[in-house]
């Protein structure tokens, strides 16, 4: 599956758009270790693999309901984010599913 941020420069198809999304927390102790590094500074990194699993997986699934379309590639794919609650996240991907 090709995925690209920009247009392509070959004819192609367009399916429709796809999205995957992903809503990920930690669990308590990673949750205060967490905390207790946000008082000294530095990286978080409880929440950055937080992030980076929520970004894989939602990535996953919008690449699935692309391939159930039939398409083998995606254009424009984007991320967006929110924060549900501390701790806890909701990452979507998406984009326009092709045929080339």
């Amino acid at each position: 599956m090709l995925l690209a941020t920009g247009d392509l420069r070959t004819d192609y198809e367009v399916l429709g758009l796809v999205h995957g999304s992903s809503m990920r927390a930690v669990n308590l102790g990673k949750d205060f270790m967490a905390f207790l590094r946000k008082l000294v500074g530095g990286n978080v990194k409880e929440y950055a693999a937080l992030l980076e699993d929520a970004r894989r997986e939602a990535l996953e699934r919008m690449v699935q309901r692309a391939e159930d379309l039939g398409a083998n590639a995606v254009i424009y794919v984007r991320f967006s984010s929110s924060t549900i609650t501390t701790g806890a996240a909701e990452i979507i991907a998406y984009g326009t599913a092709v045929k080339i």
